[in-house]
């Protein structure tokens, strides 16, 4: 059975990209009796606000019609911004060498947090080095991942 981030994808993905963006990923979260259902975007270049403005708009169109939330949600379109968080295997791909957070669902050496720079994706795996040690992560033990900003002066 699909979860609801994987339904909404396949509802909204093709719409979001005829506007000329990118679906990074979606997630869902309970807060009290509403769900938060955010939708990160992106293009080449950067998104703007009248990008989120005009995909939340056919986003929320596409909802109504299709009614795939039974509960009472909250729609956010934003850009993934300075702490990317990272869906897919092609998206860790795509930031090797960059340093990230990575929480995982099942703890290693009773840590669930680890920082580290994304050293490579393997198949599954996902090697960061942590304190100068490679760590490997299997993608589907990882909850979250989002990238360390940099700040350049």
């Amino acid at each position: 059975m699909a979860t609801l981030e994987q339904k909404l994808e396949e509802l909204t993905a093709d719409t979001i990209e005829a506007m000329g963006c990118e679906l990074v990923g979606i997630e869902c979260q309970r807060a009290g009796r509403y769900l938060t259902v955010r939708l990160f975007i992106d293009k080449e270049g950067g998104v703007t606000i009248d990008d989120c403005s005009d995909v939340s708009r056919q986003v929320s169109a596409i909802l109504d019609v299709e009614d795939p939330i039974a509960d009472k949600y909250n729609l956010e379109v934003s850009s993934p911004g300075l702490d990317r968080p990272l869906f897919t295997l092609a998206h860790y791909e795509r930031f090797v060498g960059r340093d990230m957070v990575v929480h995982l669902r099942i703890p290693m050496f009773d840590r669930r947090k680890w920082q580290g720079k994304l050293e490579s994706v393997e198949g599954d795996l996902i090697t960061l080095i942590v304190d100068n040690e490679p760590r490997q992560f299997a993608f589907g033990n990882i909850q979250k991942a989002n990238l360390v900003p940099v700040f350049d002066f």
